[in-house]
C-alpha cells in the first residue's frame, strides 16, 4: 500500500474538472497526458467534471489532431482497466455519443450520485449552482435546449467555431465587469440541491475555480463540499478512497 500525503491508498478514485484543453496551450495538454499515462493508470475510475476542452463545437472535433492525442491518451488509459466519467461543463457540453464512443468512456448526468466507497455523493460541474449570474442562467438555458442544439449542429463546423468564439469573447469581456461573488456559487442553491438528493454527505464540482473544501450544515445534515481547480496554471487532482479526500497538484 503506498501513501499520498496522509492518504493511505488502496483502492482510489480520482476526480478532476476545468482543464480547458486547446491547441493554444500545449503545456497543459502535455501535462495531462502524462498525468493520464502515471497517475491515473492506477485509479480505479477517474471523473472528469466537466470543461474537459476549452471548447466543443460538435463531435466532428474528434478529426481535430490535438483532440485526438486527448481521445486516444483516455481510450489507452480504458482499455487499461481505469473506468472514466465524464460530466458536460459550460464549455463543452455538446460533446456527444460519438466522442465517448471512440474514447471509451461514459456521460453521466448533471448532477449524478455515485457510491463512493461507501459515501453517498454527489457529482456536478457547478456552473447551475451560480444563479446570482442571472445573464450566465438565461445563456446556459437556451444552449442546454434541445433546438438549439440541433439547430446549432446543423450548421458547418467552421461557421459553429466562429459562432463560440465569438460567444468565448464576449463572455470574457462579461466577467471583468462581474463580482467576483456573482461568479460563484449560491449558497441557498447548494442547499437546495442537497436537499433534492436527500443530503448527501460529500459533494463534488468544479467551474468556480475556486478550490477549497467547505464544511457545510444544512437542516441538520453534515456535508463536505470540495471544488475542484482548474488547470490554466497547474493541474490537479481530488483523490478519494477509504479514508477519504484530498486535493493534490501535478
Amino acid at each position: 500500500m503506498k501513501s499520498t500525503g496522509d492518504i493511505a491508498i488502496s483502492d482510489f478514485d480520482l476526480f478532476i474538472s476545468d482543464l480547458h484543453l486547446c491547441a493554444d496551450r500545449p503545456e497543459i495538454t502535455a501535462s495531462f497526458l502524462d498525468f493520464l499515462r502515471n497517475s491515473a493508470t492506477q485509479a480505479r475510475s477517474l471523473y472528469i467534471l466537466g470543461d474537459l476542452f476549452e471548447y466543443w463545437a460538435g463531435d466532428d472535433e474528434v478529426e481535430d489532431s490535438h483532440h485526438q492525442q486527448v481521445i486516444f491518451a483516455l481510450r489507452d488509459l480504458t482499455n487499461s482497466g481505469v473506468a472514466v466519467y465524464l460530466l458536460h461543463g459550460n464549455r463543452d457540453f455538446l460533446i456527444g455519443s460519438d466522442f465517448c464512443n471512440i474514447a471509451n468512456v461514459t456521460l453521466l448526468k448533471d448532477p449524478t450520485i455515485i457510491d463512493l466507497f461507501g459515501t453517498k455523493t454527489l457529482l456536478s460541474h457547478g456552473d447551475a449552482l451560480c444563479t446570482d449570474d442571472v445573464a450566465y442562467q438565461t445563456f446556459r438555458q437556451q444552449v442546454r435546449d434541445p433546438k438549439w442544439q440541433a439547430d446549432f449542429l446543423n450548421q458547418s463546423l467552421a461557421t459553429r467555431k466562429q459562432q463560440v468564439e465569438a460567444i468565448r469573447q464576449r463572455s470574457e469581456q462579461e466577467k471583468s465587469g462581474k463580482s467576483e461573488t456573482i461568479m460563484d456559487v449560491n449558497d441557498e442553491a447548494v442547499a437546495a440541491l442537497l436537499k433534492s438528493h436527500a443530503y448527501p454527505p460529500l459533494l463534488i464540482h468544479g467551474h468556480t475555480h475556486r478550490p477549497n473544501k467547505h464544511t457545510l450544515q444544512i437542516d441538520g445534515h453534515s456535508t463536505t463540499r470540495w471544488v475542484l481547480g482548474d488547470w490554466y496554471e497547474q493541474g490537479s487532482y481530488l483523490l478519494c478512497n477509504v479514508n477519504g479526500c484530498q486535493s493534490i497538484g501535478l
